[in-house]
Order: C-alpha cells, then sequence, then structure tokens
C-alpha cells in the first residue's frame, strides 16, 4: 500500500530542494531519517517533516509497519515565485524572485528493504576465499606448421 505526504509552498528553491531527496529515495524510511537529520541543509529540515507526516499517515490511517515501509518516490516540483523588487543605483530597480517548492513524499511497503552498507565499512568475514594455486604450464604441442627454420628449400 502506497502511503503519500505533502508539503505545499515551502519556501525553498526546488533546485536546492531535489539535491537532498536524491539522497532518501530508495531508502527504508527509518534510515532516510536519520540521513536526513544529520544533513546541514535547510531543505533536510523541510523533508523531515514531511517524510515524518507521511509515516505518521501510514501508522495512523493505514496501521502499517514502520519498519516495513521504504520510501518510494520524493519529488520536489516548484512552487509560485513570490515576484518582488530592490532599489537600485539611479532609480532603477532589480528583481527578486523567492521561489516556493512543492514537496511530495510517497512510502510503500510493497518494496522489499535492501540495506546498503554505509562507505567504508568493513564486510563481514564470511567464506574465505581459496588461495589459487597457479595453472600447470602447458607443454609445447607438437608444431604441425613447419617454420622457415625446419622448411629446407631447394635451390
Amino acid at each position: 500500500m502506497q502511503v503519500q505526504s505533502t508539503y505545499r509552498y515551502a519556501r525553498i528553491s526546488a533546485f536546492k530542494a531535489r539535491e537532498v531527496t536524491r539522497e532518501i529515495q530508495g531508502l527504508p524510511a527509518t534510515d532516510a531519517l536519520s540521513v536526513l537529520r544529520f544533513t546541514p541543509k535547510k531543505a533536510a529540515a523541510l523533508i523531515s517533516k514531511t517524510l515524518k507526516s507521511a509515516i505518521a499517515n501510514a501508522e495512523n490511517n493505514n496501521n502499517l509497519r514502520v519498519d516495513a515501509l521504504v520510501v518510494k518516490e520524493a519529488i520536489v516540483g516548484e512552487g509560485p515565485t513570490l515576484k518582488r523588487f530592490v532599489p537600485k543605483a539611479r532609480g532603477s530597480a532589480g528583481p527578486i524572485r523567492k521561489r516556493t517548492s512543492h514537496i511530495k513524499i510517497t512510502l510503500t511497503d510493497e518494496i522489499e528493504i535492501k540495506r546498503r552498507e554505509p562507505k567504508g565499512a568493513k564486510k563481514p568475514a564470511g567464506k574465505a576465499k581459496k588461495a589459487s594455486t597457479p595453472k600447470a604450464e602447458k607443454a609445447p604441442a607438437a608444431e604441425a606448421t613447419p617454420t622457415a627454420e625446419t622448411v629446407e628449400t631447394k635451390e
């Protein structure tokens, strides 16, 4: 089952927010929250708020388990832009665009959770690889084709 949450008119550029949403797509919901917690961007706080809302929707409205939820998609679309002007030299004016965005997060429990190892983590000790033995060198085969040295020429 899919559950979604939308944060509309968030006061951040969609370009800046998409950078953060790319990091959490496909992650389990709890892992995505921890990634957002340690991301030092304004967008991380807004996306985290939306993700928590989606998790609450899944728990309360659909009776889903939090540990089974995966971020299926995290989309950031552009919202309306507030247009302002700032005074410039010689009586002119310069434009200011205050951009907004719509953040939409979809969670699902239909995708199998794949945990990924953190970068630099050591792999668990499993089967030891067999020591490779050098292959026996092949004996030179009998030469079937005559070479220039072995062919006697009649002159």
